[in-house]
């Protein structure tokens, strides 16, 4: 096949399927197996979560061949905001952006909760409480219904937000080494507690492997599992960073795919074994908790209480970093916007000396921060899920439309199998959304409106003003 680094505009095709697998696994690898998981198990899928995983890395695999293709042809910022804006026209391509801001923004909230959990088994393992008033969310959700718990204000989950959004004004300039160091902690925690707990699993736990349904659909039994699968699907985002860097790969049409799906695969692999030991250490009702590998590790016995700290301080590194490349990712969505006129020009704003967009930086990170001060993990991987898929869908439409419309144009990496793999990535990620609930797409809904209606008034404001 005929090299495509013509198309590359510039860009130093550098990197080998190698290098796009680890970059994919330290991605990934961050809230979905440090805090997703338990919270799945015990509210929906029992110890077939497991099984949740694999359809949710399908999907993803599916999606993510789509979204490697419009990477590879895009000359904009902006992620899937500019390719379905690309292919599907302003409007719809305004309200996948807007699901991005829930995906990158609700996303920030949800891990900083599950930071905030960490740090406080951390302090226990050490003898040092921190208070529950101060280190829990004020809110719980029961039913699809918010409740207060009692609890002020989880006041470490806002912190690290605030010192994230710092660093991400100031500008962060992280070496490839210093990425590796937080990819090998995180990969090394998770083999250490999978090692270790593979010993103490407790079979019996695991039984029955899907629980009966209660009833009610989506807890428990086959709808459980489908309902977690919608739900541990924020457990993958960060796959389409490899999706990104196609016009740096050296053999594109290979690498990428490879990339892609080598990553899932690592992880996929990881996350199941981490969800059987999970499951097998601590019965699957107690496992909803911020920080549900350490609770397996304490019910592992004392002759193993040595790891609690090892694993408490890899995920604080591994989930920080995540919530950095989260508050850096999303004022680059902001500043699309902003240069499409959609948003505010302030948004696209630059600081003087720190050279990034601080003024959307800061505002992220104020939302953000109220988030993960007020609202409980479930709640906001909800949000995060339903958003994230209905983009995903709307990436795998374009690139139907643009092999339709733009059949010759230049493509570094392109899906196979087109349409089918696209539809089937449409229907996968359309069926999730529709099995997370009634509770969780009447606010996908209510999002969406809320999007429409920004769009339309800002688009009026710049007919009026003769920018259009």
């Amino acid at each position: 096949m005929k090299d495509s680094g013509d198309h590359r505009s510039g860009l130093l095709p550098a990197l080998g399927p190698v290098q796009l697998v680890l970059l994919g696994v330290g991605c990934i690898i961050g809230a979905g197996i440090f805090v997703i998981t338990g919270s799945a198990a015990a509210d929906y899928a029992g110890p077939a979560v497991s099984l949740s995983f694999l359809l949710a890395a399908f999907a993803c695999a599916c999606a993510g061949l789509c979204y490697s293709e419009l990477a590879a042809t895009s000359k904009e910022s902006g992620g899937a905001y500019s390719y379905t804006r690309d292919a599907l026209g302003p409007r719809i391509g305004w309200l996948v952006g807007w699901n991005l801001i829930m995906e990158y923004l609700v996303a920030a909230s949800f891990v900083a909760v599950g930071w905030s959990g960490y740090l406080s088994a951390l302090c226990d393992s050490v003898g040092l409480s921190l208070p529950k008033a101060f280190t829990s969310a004020p809110f719980k959700l029961t039913n699809g219904h918010l409740e207060a718990t009692g609890a002020i204000i989880n006041l470490p989950a806002a912190l690290i937000i605030g010192l994230a959004t710092l660093c991400a004004v100031i500008g962060v300039k992280r070496s490839s080494a210093a990425n590796m160091v937080v990819v090998l902690i995180k990969v090394t925690v998770i083999l250490v507690v999978i090692a270790v707990g593979a010993f103490h699993v407790n079979p019996a736990l695991w039984t029955p492997f899907i629980p009966e349904n209660t009833g009610t659909f989506g807890q428990y039994g086959i709808s459980g599992v489908m309902k977690a699968a919608g739900v541990v699907f924020i457990a993958y985002i960060g796959f389409d960073a490899v999706a990104t860097t196609a016009l740096e790969a050296r053999k594109p049409q290979r690498d990428v795919p490879i990339g892609i799906l080598g990553s899932l695969a690592v992880c996929t692999v990881l996350y199941i074994a981490m969800s059987l030991v999970l499951t097998g250490t601590v019965p699957y009702t107690q496992l909803s908790v911020p920080s549900p590998v350490a609770l397996a590790v304490a019910n592992m016995g004392e002759g193993v209480s040595w790891i609690l700290p090892l694993v408490s301080l890899g995920a604080i590194a591994g989930l920080t970093s995540v919530i950095l490349v989260l508050l850096v990712a999303q004022p680059r969505v902001f500043f699309a916007m902003a240069q499409h006129r959609i948003l505010p020009s302030l948004f696209a704003k630059v600081h003087p000396t720190y050279r990034t967009p601080h003024i959307s930086t800061i505002i992220t990170g104020a939302i953000a921060a109220a988030l993960a001060a007020l609202f409980p993990i479930d709640f906001l991987a909800e949000l995060v899920s339903s958003g994230t898929l209905l983009a995903f869908m709307m990436v795998s439409v374009s690139v139907i439309v643009l092999r339709r419309t733009r059949p010759d144009a230049p493509r570094p990496f392109r899906v196979p199998l087109v349409p089918l793999i696209p539809i089937v990535s449409i229907l996968v990620c359309g069926y999730l959304i529709s099995v997370l609930g009634e509770h969780a797409y009447l606010r996908l809904g209510i999002w969406l409106a809320i999007g429409l209606v920004i769009y339309e008034l800002r688009k009026k404001h710049a007919v009026a003003a003769g920018i259009a």
